[in-house]
């Protein structure tokens, strides 16, 4: 299993990207000269000519979907970047925004690269999951929103605590099993359902399908749960539960209605053995 080249591509253009973002900061912080002290005074000028000759560089250099997967890796990247030196160097309110904005970037980079690797045939833009849904976006924007509010009105409220850090611990935690559960469902593994059986489409009840039968949903809820977790949001700790809790709830029944078309007894009896691993979500079987 080697990572396509569309990967490749990708890889290089994120680590690129997140290298660079950190350079203002460091020589800020060294302080090489005057010059260059008061050249990079104004930081945040900086970042936008480097994002956007970076994004000129790969207009450049490719074309076509080759393009479309370079400048996302790009922005990414430099969000991954911007996201490490906010969380070491910034104040201490938006310490956690860093961190927050880390693990967001690397969430959806890694979709696209865990896809390349294993299943090269379904990449696509859209495997970067950035358009996930209008309610995904809502939710996302709705966390920035009262991160800003309650940081403006009781900066302390967002310095860092144990509950950010145990966010970031559920988080890393959530990313891992959906990563595994990817890499172990391999070719099986599409971020859309199907409502047809391939002919090389096989149950996976290996690896850590044996824990959960839907690991990497319960990683995604986790996560999702972890990143306001990070952001010290209360209110949309609480929404995030809820909605992602339905979301999957709707998300498993029609999935396993599918699977019980495809796989008939075989997937009876693996629902017999093995739960969902989301709380209070049984799924679909044929007496329900």
């Amino acid at each position: 299993m080697t990572l396509c080249r569309d990967g490749k591509i990708s890889f290089t253009c994120f680590i690129i990207a997140a290298i660079i973002a950190g350079i203002p900061d460091i020589l800020l912080r060294i302080e090489f000269n005057t010059y260059i002290h008061n050249l990079f005074s104004n930081i945040w000028i900086i970042h936008i000519f480097q994002l956007a000759f970076l994004n000129l560089l790969i207009f450049l250099a490719f074309k076509g979907f080759l393009y479309q997967v370079a400048v996302r890796s790009i922005c990414l990247g430099y969000g991954l970047g911007l996201g490490i030196v906010i969380s070491i160097i910034a104040p201490l309110s938006w310490k956690c925004l860093g961190t927050y904005i880390a693990i967001l970037t690397t969430f959806h980079y890694s979709e696209f690269l865990v896809i390349a690797w294993t299943n090269p045939k379904a990449v696509s833009i859209d495997s970067f999951v950035l358009r996930h849904s209008l309610a995904y976006g809502i939710a996302a924007c709705s966390s920035w929103l009262e991160f800003l509010i309650e940081r403006y009105y009781f900066p302390t409220m967002k310095y860092p605590y144990f509950i950010s850090y145990f966010g970031l611990i559920l988080c890393i935690s959530g990313e891992i099993l959906r990563k595994l559960a990817i890499f172990t469902a391999k070719k099986n593994f599409n971020h859309l359902v199907q409502t047809e059986k391939s002919d090389n489409h096989e149950l996976v009840t290996h690896g850590v399908y044996k824990l959960f039968r839907h690991p990497s949903y319960v990683g995604w809820f986790y996560w999702s749960i972890g990143t306001q977790l990070v952001l010290q949001n209360p209110f949309c700790l609480l929404a995030y539960a809820v909605a992602s809790w339905r979301f999957f709830h709707d998300r498993i029944i029609l999935e396993e209605i599918t699977l019980l078309n495809f796989f008939g007894q075989q997937y009876v009896n693996y629902q017999k053995n093995v739960g969902t691993g989301l709380p209070f979500i049984s799924g679909y079987t044929l007496d329900t």
